[in-house]
């Protein structure tokens, strides 16, 4: 008796059943919402690393910007003051001389005590140095602190200060800032008779900051909302392949269950059908064991292949790389494959195109198990009256193994997915080959044979490419770099 026949689909849900549709529904909603906040997330930390470097970089280009505007400043203020103290010591060297000096250079000039430090109405004269006139102030203080003379502009409660230090910021009584260098007016006999003390508001300087401000602050907001946008998209593009690995990852989960649930209810229903005999013969637990063993063959099958496969995927490269010859190689495989080939009435040949070794660096018995399933992948789909030629050649410094059969083929939809873990594509097969796919299974198939070709050859720093149109067949090409 047969104990695993039609046992396979007991406890399967239905795959369109309501609770399994609304279960889906329920996990991509969840799955999407932890995407979207991982995406969300992940763009405002972009957007405020690159807020905190636009904030870091407008300080910086505004401290460059105010004391290179400062230095400038500074650099006139110092001009003009030199200009004003060779032209009085030019003109008087002493105090009781300073009402000769020329009322031209020295606009709104009074060298009286009284009255000398109200504001006063804006003049309209004009000189070569106006530049200077209502910009700058004039002050001249005896050695003991008197104020002898001012000129140009009169800023109102400014103070009188000491002309130590040299250089000094002053505020008006409205809060406006002047910056002061005082120099020293000597006479003849190299003494000390007054200070010349001479500033210029700042207002203008305050004013040119205000405008750098306002445009940094525009350029932050607008580069801000820039890198907002930019941010999102990169997120986008980063949570991409996460989000593709994960879909991999759910999916490669789901067929894994159902591939070991299969071999799992096959031996669990055989046995629960055993116990309810009241009595067992011989042939019954023979066959109930052999049962068993096939399908725990398949189960063994699987998590080697599966176990193979993770091998691989860790591997940066292989640790135990041998020269292999593939003419060698392919003449074994040939041997091997010969009798099931003619069993299955399915013409095989090997077609070697080059007299010379190939001699490849890697893992002999993985290099094997590669040619060997792509030609068991041949086998599995073509039939009685097909044919599968195994063909090895030399392109330059390459090493190309194919595959070739005219079994059923593959639709063009399928093959960048053929080579993906537990990949069906039973929808695009005919009712033949489902049989022989189901045939495959029973005798140990684990459904994984294309994967672990794929990884082989990538652990081998070669290439594994498809070919193929239903009804036609399929070619395999293996691409792998040789030693010469």
């Amino acid at each position: 008796m047969a104990w695993d026949i039609g046992l396979t689909r007991q406890n399967k849900r239905p795959p369109n059943s309501p609770a399994n549709s609304s279960s889906k529904a329920v996990g991509r909603i969840a799955q999407s919402l932890l995407f979207r906040q991982s995406r969300l997330r992940l763009a405002v930390g972009y957007t405020g690393v690159m807020g905190t470097i636009l904030i870091l970089l407008g300080l910086g280009v505004y401290q460059a910007i105010a004391h290179a505007h400062e230095v400038t400043v500074d650099r006139e203020l110092k001009s003009v003051s030199d200009a004003f103290h060779d032209a009085i010591e030019s003109a008087a060297v002493n105090s009781s001389q300073l009402s000769q000096l020329p009322p031209g250079l020295f606009p709104n000039l009074c060298v009286s005590n009284s009255a000398c430090t109200k504001p006063i109405a804006e003049t309209t004269h004009h000189h070569l140095q106006s530049t200077y006139q209502y910009d700058y102030y004039i002050r001249l203080l005896s050695p003991t602190g008197d104020l002898l003379a001012t000129g140009g502009i009169r800023p109102p409660g400014l103070l009188i200060t000491s002309p130590i230090p040299a250089w000094q910021s002053l505020k008006d009584e409205n809060n406006q800032i002047y910056h002061q260098i005082a120099t020293s007016l000597e006479d003849d006999s190299q003494e000390i008779w007054a200070y010349l003390l001479v500033g210029r508001s700042l207002q203008d300087f305050d004013q040119y900051l205000r405008v750098v401000r306002v445009y940094l602050l525009i350029g932050f907001v607008m580069s801000l909302a820039l890198v907002a946008a930019a941010s999102w998209w990169l997120s986008a593009l980063a949570m991409r392949p996460i989000y593709r690995s994960y879909q991999q990852i759910q999916q490669f989960t789901t067929d894994a269950a159902h591939e070991l649930r299969t071999p799992l209810a096959a031996i669990r229903a055989t046995v629960e059908s055993v116990l309810r005999l009241p009595h067992l013969s011989e042939p019954e637990a023979l066959e109930t064991l052999t049962v068993i063993a096939r399908q725990n063959q398949r189960l063994s099958a699987m998590v080697s292949d599966l176990l193979l496969l993770s091998r691989l995927d860790n591997e940066q490269q292989l640790a135990d790389k041998q020269p292999c010859c593939l003419q060698d190689l392919l003449n074994d495989i040939h041997e091997e494959i010969a009798a099931l080939a003619i069993a299955k009435a399915i013409t095989f040949t090997l077609d070697i195109q080059t007299p010379l070794p190939l001699i490849v660096q890697g893992n002999e018995e993985q290099l094997y198990r590669l040619v060997l399933n792509l030609v068991n992948n041949a086998l599995t789909y073509t039939f009685a009256g097909d044919q599968i030629n195994l063909e090895l050649r030399r392109v330059d410094q390459r090493a190309i193994i194919s595959v070739v059969d005219t079994g059923i083929g593959i639709a063009p939809e399928h093959q960048i997915n053929i080579f993906d873990r537990f990949y069906r594509v039973d929808q695009a097969r005919s009712q033949q080959a489902k049989f022989q796919q189901a045939r495959s299974q029973q005798t140990g198939n684990s459904g994984l044979g294309l994967a672990i070709a794929l990884a082989i050859t990538k652990a081998h720093q070669g290439t594994l490419t498809v070919t193929s149109q239903l009804g036609i067949g399929s070619t395999f090409t293996v691409s792998l770099p040789f030693s010469s």
